[in-house]
């Protein structure tokens, strides 16, 4: 009998523990906006790292699967009205301007709104981009640390008349290197020629 309470209250113990962990990760405050940005622009601290997360067919990928090409990495989300579909434009048509040479180039968007980016919806949008752009979600904890991982800032932000939210984020696109190395960045609003022109540099370095 006492096994058994021992068992229980071990139960009970961790049940309460995950409760307070995810409690935490929660409620831990993310870094200002500024700060992330500062450190992506001046490389104050390292950028990119491993992820685990699924893209619009729901197959499971990591950063690994991305290896021996360079990665133009972008976190945003479908809903976002204007940015997002801009940037990922452009990004298709750099990789269109690139020819057979776009073959070396993997285009990646992260969703920072796992909560409506299901793989299904996630499917629908990046058709309307180049055939060749992977999409990513996951859970709310795996969307946090790759966005971690990239120094990428987002945050949720209710309307006021509760009819809905929209995501405040920021929005560089990410060079990275064939080994997942960071390369540098291009801001928002980078034009697909400056992409091209950028990439086809890098890729030259790379033969």
């Amino acid at each position: 009998m006492m096994t058994g309470l021992r068992v229980l209250a071990a139960l009970v113990l961790l049940a309460l523990t995950g409760a307070a962990t995810s409690s935490l990760i929660q409620q831990t405050p993310e870094r200002p906006a500024a700060e992330l940005m500062d450190a992506v622009m001046w490389t104050r601290e390292p950028i990119g790292g491993s992820f685990v997360l699924t893209d619009q067919h729901g197959t499971r990928r990591t950063d690994a699967d991305f290896r021996g090409k360079l990665m133009l990495v972008y976190f945003g989300f479908t809903f976002c009205p204007d940015v997002c579909p801009t940037d990922l434009l452009q990004m298709s048509l750099a990789l269109s301007q690139l020819g057979p040479h776009g073959e070396g180039v993997q285009p990646i968007f992260i969703t920072v709104d796992p909560e409506r980016d299901t793989p299904e919806h996630l499917h629908r949008y990046m058709s309307l981009f180049h055939p060749r752009f992977v999409g990513l979600t996951g859970d709310a904890i795996a969307i946090r640390d790759a966005a971690r991982a990239y120094r990428a800032y987002y945050k949720k932000v209710e309307w006021d008349d509760e009819s809905g939210y929209t995501i405040d984020h920021s929005a560089f696109i990410y060079l990275m290197g064939s080994q997942g190395e960071y390369l540098g960045y291009f801001p928002p609003g980078t034009s697909a020629d400056r992409l091209t022109e950028t990439i086809w540099r890098r890729l030259a370095t790379e033969q």
